[in-house]
């Protein structure tokens, strides 16, 4: 199959991206990764040879976060194909609501939160006919990758992830706040209701404050509250990380923190507490985690779901001590394969860390167990079998073929031939390549020119620029 993948300004998923590249082409399908940063012409990565893949039929279109649908000529250019869309979610969905709502017509939407399945099934049950869940993978390392011995690794305890002050986040720039500053009230309670039950999930969290003040909203003033409330989800996930790192600290632990911020957490100028380093890529955390004897986990409010810090954790050779999910608890065994600590006793979570720190054995045998399991279950060759196994069970299902909704397009000699028709989206997308082509053979490059313009011809047959400049090639050529 012919599948279209994306770099974007996420460097993460620009990681995640590459993963399942390789794992697609060892299976022997072929790929393109569009970078969607406008990367010169010359890139490989570039819109124009993006164009160019798309001018032939792509079978699945891989993306995280909605990034790879959200534009109108990548919607037309998927449902011109009869493409099947696969959009993983690593965030909650409240953020993603347009996309939630106008997307690829073969649009089939992973989350790795249980809750948030059920979320779009509530608030978008017709608009997202398919939605499950799909929990994050780590990296697998090559079964020759040295290991650091546990003793003589250099941190006792590692965090990897960001900081914000929680009220800076709660009080971000929010358009709804802008227009409505009443509603800041209602996030504010709503903010303070999560930190007094950190069992409550963030919708279950909004219809709770909204009782409380006595207020009825309908289903759809409902939605566009929690559409809005992406910084009340950023300051309950800072709070926490604040409340783990100052409980540790405060006991003594030798902490060190990998992320942009920790400059302004409270226990910052700790002597105990050390930074390692502001930001650096996704890959490189990897080494990071495999030197450290513990690798601390604070769930980013995903009460029944996953994260790839356990997984990669784990991996790594390392001890996974994180808060609890449903989904977690289901998978994995307290002592057994992870060690867990509970957000509403957090004062024991040191003498969890003191007794692993002081049972190096111990701690060896719960990651060797944990190991096994996640590299049985959750890496990046399991998360390309879930997605080719979705696509063809939903072709599966559907009543036609690949081509089921193209026309029949009659030719001169009366055959019929079955050919996806083109949007008129599309067709402008495929105009703004003919700068490009024009570049080429300002610069002579004959061979390149000719094969672009091969290409634009099935975006638009018949265009008398695009002839025009293919003749002008032809001559130079032969």
């Amino acid at each position: 199959m012919r599948i279209a993948l994306f770099y974007t300004a996420v460097e993460s998923f620009n990681f995640f991206a590459d993963q399942l590249d390789h794992e697609f082409r060892s299976r022997g399908h072929e790929t393109f990764i569009y970078d969607m940063m406008n990367p010169p012409e010359e890139s490989l990565h570039s819109l124009a040879h993006f164009v160019e893949f798309v001018s032939a039929k792509v079978d699945i279109a891989v993306c995280f976060d909605g990034i790879g649908v959200r534009q109108e000529e990548l919607i037309n250019a998927w449902d011109a194909w009869d493409t099947v869309v696969i959009d993983i979610l690593m965030d909650p969905p409240l953020r993603f609501h347009p996309v939630l709502e106008k997307h690829p017509k073969n649009y089939r939407l992973f989350c790795c939160d249980r809750d948030h399945v059920e979320y779009v099934r509530r608030y978008f049950p017709t608009e997202v006919p398919f939605v499950d869940f799909m929990p994050h993978v780590g990296v697998l390392p090559a079964q020759d990758a040295p290991v650091v011995p546990y003793s003589e690794r250099k941190y006792d305890i590692l965090f990897c992830g960001t900081y914000y002050r929680p009220q800076d986040r709660l009080a971000a720039p929010n358009r709804m706040l802008e227009e409505h500053p009443y509603i800041q009230e209602l996030y504010q309670l709503m903010y303070r209701n999560l930190i007094a039950d950190s069992d409550l999930k963030l919708d279950q969290a909004l219809l709770l404050t909204l009782e409380q003040i006595e207020l009825a909203v309908s289903e759809d003033t409902l939605k566009t509250l929690l559409s809005y409330m992406d910084n009340v989800d950023w300051a309950i996930r800072m709070y926490q990380r604040e409340q783990v790192i100052t409980v540790l600290a405060e006991a003594g632990f030798e902490l060190y923190l990998l992320g942009r911020g920790w400059e302004n957490h409270p226990c910052a100028q700790y002597p105990n507490v050390h930074r390692i380093d502001d930001r650096i890529p996704y890959e490189q955390t990897l080494a990071y985690m495999a030197d450290a004897k513990i690798n601390l986990n604070v769930f980013p409010w995903f009460k029944s779901g996953t994260h790839d810090r356990i997984f990669n954790t784990l991996l790594q050779r390392s001890l996974p001590l994180t808060d609890r999910s449903a989904w977690a608890d289901n998978y994995f065994t307290d002592g057994e394969d992870i060690a867990f600590y509970d957000l509403k006793y957090l004062e024991q979570l040191p003498l969890i860390a003191g007794r692993l720190l002081n049972n190096p054995a111990e701690a060896e045998k719960i990651i060797q167990r944990g190991y096994e399991k996640v590299a049985r279950d959750l890496t990046w060759t399991n998360c390309a079998d879930w997605i080719l196994d979705a696509v063809l069970e939903y072709q599966s299902q559907r009543e036609h073929s690949i081509y089921g909704n193209a026309e029949m397009i009659q030719t001169d000699d009366n055959l019929g031939v079955s050919q996806p028709q083109v949007s008129e989206e599309f067709i402008t997308f495929g105009r703004q390549i003919k700068p490009v082509i024009l570049g080429l053979i300002a610069n002579e490059q004959w061979n390149e020119a000719y094969s672009m313009t091969e290409q634009l011809l099935t975006l638009l047959p018949g265009d008398p620029e695009v002839l025009e400049m293919r003749q002008e090639i032809m001559r130079h050529i032969l």
